[in-house]
């Protein structure tokens, strides 16, 4: 690692990750560069890397490019060793056309933003249910994409297939179809078009079949770590496991990582963005965040205003005030964010034990 001769003192630590190996730099108190090297992206690399750092003074912080990606593996590892870390945005394309673009620049960058207070974001800790929650929604999300996939090609050959063929099955329930295409039999010659589309539904059919079964373990499995994870978000009206799991992984394993109801807020984009001229005073649709918790929280949006009296009473006041429905829904969608930023980091209630409701003697 080339370096300068320092006293040893605080240092801030930098690194720019990629799929294979990771470049850290060293910055002192001044913001002197210390010292760069790189290392591979390998559990012995990443203590390595660990170590090289703490031998150039006490380490104070290490900002820490994609800690959601490549960096995710250095976080978890710099963490676990009692080193703060701070998520680091990529410099943007002005920095980069005035500075230049290396490993090494990028590195000292990350770690300039974090000694001067630029970069402060806590990154996701990734290590416990709710980590697991997010990996296997991700296999979810994939398999009902796929399963979408399956039954509109399946609508689609059938609009072209030969009549007897689609006539046989016009009147049938999607369930049903599926059912039928699957047991459909094509035969060994496959040059007439009618074979052929028998067999390609057939496939298809048995495809949604399987992605049925894979979608159904898989709810399943996440279930019960939702439950586990957060019991008092899915006590709230109109929050499901699919709507719960994404909004627990939005927030992460260490929800407490966002400071205020409001940093929550825009976290899902539903934080309202002033967008004031003149004497005319009014709000404009954020489209920031991650639009994912957002569309969690749009889904929990209108079951509550179908079922919910509370809900039904503030959207029936809010109407007679003149507001559009399309305004009601984001002031909605705030005061949802607010009651599920409180549900995720309310302390858990203290179980309690046989011995604590017996009578006093």
């Amino acid at each position: 690692m080339t370096s300068m001769t320092h006293d040893a003192s605080e240092i801030t630590g930098g690194v720019d990750t990629h799929g294979l190996t990771h470049h850290a730099a060293v910055i002192d108190r001044l913001g002197r560069h210390l010292a760069d090297r790189e290392f591979p992206a390998t559990v012995h690399g990443y203590r390595d890397l660990l170590n090289r750092l703490r031998s150039h003074g006490t380490v104070t912080a290490v900002g820490v490019e994609g800690t959601g990606a490549y960096g995710a593996e250095p976080t978890r590892v710099l963490t676990a060793a009692g080193v703060t870390v701070v998520d680091v945005d990529r410099p943007d394309r002005k920095t980069r056309r005035t500075r230049g673009k290396s490993d090494p620049i990028d590195a000292y960058a990350a770690a300039m933003a974090v000694a001067s207070g630029r970069a402060t974001a806590v990154p996701k800790s990734r290590d416990g249910t709710v980590e697991a929650v997010r990996v296997l929604r991700c296999a979810r999300r994939s398999a009902v994409k796929a399963r979408t996939q399956a039954i509109n090609q399946i609508r689609g050959l059938l609009v072209s297939a030969p009549a007897t063929l689609r006539e046989q099955v016009a009147h049938l329930d999607r369930t049903a179809l599926i059912r039928t295409l699957a047991r459909l039999r094509s035969g060994t010659d496959l040059s007439t078009p009618l074979a052929a589309t028998k067999a390609a539904l057939r496939r298809l059919a048995r495809r949604h079949q399987a992605l049925d079964v894979e979608i159904t373990e898989l709810d399943a499995e996440i279930g019960p770590l939702v439950k586990q994870a957060a019991p008092e978000l899915l006590a709230l009206f109109g929050v499901g496991p699919e709507t719960a799991g994404q909004l627990l992984a939005s927030a992460g394993d260490n929800p407490e990582r966002m400071r205020s109801e409001a940093a929550f807020a825009h976290l899902t984009g539903v934080a309202p963005i002033p967008a004031s001229s003149g004497r005319t005073h009014r709000h404009r649709l954020n489209r920031g965040g991650d639009r994912a918790a957002n569309n969690a929280l749009h889904t929990i949006v209108p079951v509550r205003m179908r079922y919910d009296e509370r809900t039904r009473a503030y959207v029936a006041r809010r109407t007679m005030e003149g507001m559009s429905k399309k305004d009601i829904t984001r002031c909605l969608k705030r005061f949802v964010a607010r009651e599920i930023y409180n549900a995720l980091t309310r302390p858990p209630a203290p179980q309690t034990s046989k011995a604590d409701l017996a009578p006093a003697a």
